[in-house]
């Protein structure tokens, strides 16, 4: 049987995991304006889960991609990651680009997990060493994109043995029929898909 959104978004098992929602990826210096479009309605959703996690001491951890200016470290095997490397602005670690949009406030007690490979925090941060580290099992995945980074970071989360959740209205991608389709034919059959209300609701406040 499926296991109930209160058991796998319960404090002590489980943490919000942000992706990739920064200034410069999705934000008011992104280089992808059809996906920065599609994301600026998910921001006031993540703000509202990352508050309600915090105020049931649930870890929130920002997973970000930078770029040093050398692009020492970086990939250079797939297109996306071409593309980025000759956008404007560069992810450069303290940049503006680099940080989290300000319409989702960080607090002291998130961890932000920056990485320079890959396309998954799975790949180039500790993110797996942290949650284990906190006793995490289920991973709540917000963010960006459905079309790579979400998708990485679900599956890469089932192989390394977690449960993953993903608030439908609180992720995106481009272009929304693609995105639907995703949910569709592939997410739904990894991730226990809900909603942000869902989620909030089992942190009593829905």
């Amino acid at each position: 049987m499926p296991v109930e959104i209160p058991q796998l978004v319960a404090p002590g098992s489980a943490a919000l995991v942000t992706q990739e929602i920064q200034r410069g990826v999705v934000g008011d210096l992104s280089p992808l304006p059809e996906l920065a479009a599609q994301a600026a309605p998910i921001f006031p959703r993540i703000a509202a889960l990352c508050e309600a996690a915090r105020a049931v001491s649930l870890p929130v951890l920002h997973c970000t991609a930078e770029r040093r200016a050398d692009g020492q470290g970086a990939n250079t095997n797939a297109r996306i990651f071409g593309y980025m490397a000759k956008s404007e602005p560069k992810l450069l670690p303290g940049s503006a680009a680099a940080q989290i949009v300000p319409e989702v406030p960080v607090r002291e007690s998130d961890l932000l997990l920056p990485r320079l490979h890959g396309l998954s925090p799975f790949q180039g941060t500790e993110l797996d060493f942290v949650l284990r580290n906190m006793g995490v099992r289920n991973i709540i995945a917000v963010g960006v994109s459905v079309n790579v980074a979400i998708t990485n970071l679900a599956f890469d989360a089932v192989n390394a043995g977690y449960q993953v959740v993903i608030p439908r209205d609180a992720v995106a991608g481009a272009p929304p029929e693609f995105v639907e389709m995703v949910f569709r034919h592939t997410l739904r059959n990894v991730a226990t898909v809900c909603s942000s209300a869902e989620v909030l609701a089992a942190w009593g406040r829905g």
